[in-house]
């Protein structure tokens, strides 16, 4: 096989291809960097998010926001805890599939019927799937006017990741607010519901105070990850230019 001529290879590696290497291996350099700053600002925000929360969670139970502050409400208040005091109406219970600790089962979303004639959308907690059906668990049913404390969520509206509610066969894979409220011919529902705390029910069931608090944070390893990789296209770059710096 026949060697390259020396011309061919001074075509190869023009003045202008090493300038544009280069210049394209600063950038991403560069960019490199600028992911890993945004990974620690991202960090910064994790940890204050997690620190608000942990406060809201032990903080003192508040009431919960009365109608007129509904339009208030937001992903800010979401693990606030609260409590609140009405009749259940374990009529129009509805059940939502969920995977816990304890195993698979379903959440029970009852509609807590308040004096201003409003409703809250209530999660009482947690039944293995052989009790779901609720003449097996009457004891847990609460007849008379309850006082309930727990912590605010936010609505999950259409369903979750993996399945989408099936409004029409009254299966339910999320806890969306709006669409249970209707589908029950619950009015004047708030825009949020409460998971209830983990003060036991006559007969055990359902299971309160299982609300999973978890944010995934990952930042830190994302910044290193990110900030090594730059140190490698900096240290490909003065190589380079070390190397350039030394031609005839």
């Amino acid at each position: 096989m026949s060697e390259a001529s020396p011309e061919k290879a001074e075509r190869r590696h023009s003045p202008a291809k090493r300038v544009l290497f280069v210049v394209c291996l600063a950038l991403l350099a560069a960019a490199l960097v600028g992911l890993g700053t945004w990974q620690v600002q991202r960090l910064a925000w994790k940890r204050d998010l997690i620190a608000r929360v942990d406060q809201r969670v032990h903080a003192a139970a508040a009431p919960a926001p009365a109608r007129a502050d509904w339009d208030k409400v937001n992903a800010g208040d979401e693990y606030r805890r609260v409590n609140v005091a009405g009749k259940l109406a374990n009529d129009k219970e509805t059940l939502v599939y969920a995977s816990t600790a304890l195993g698979p089962g379903y959440w029970v979303m009852t509609p807590l019927m308040l004096a201003d004639g409003t409703a809250i959308l209530i999660n009482r907690g947690f039944v293995p799937t052989d009790r779901r059906d609720p003449a097996t668990r009457r004891e847990g049913q609460l007849p008379g006017p309850v006082e309930i404390t727990g912590l605010m969520r936010v609505t999950e509206p259409k369903g979750s990741l993996l399945q989408s509610n099936d409004v029409g066969a009254d299966r339910w894979y999320s806890r969306d607010v709006a669409a249970i409220a209707q589908k029950r011919g619950v009015d004047a529902v708030a825009p949020y519901f409460i998971d209830a705390d983990a003060t036991a029910n006559p007969g055990g069931l359902p299971v309160g105070g299982l609300t999973v608090i978890h944010f995934p944070n990952n930042h830190l390893v994302y910044a290193i990850t990110w900030y090594g990789l730059a140190a490698m296209a900096l240290a490909l770059l003065a190589f380079i230019l070390r190397s350039e710096s030394r031609r005839p």
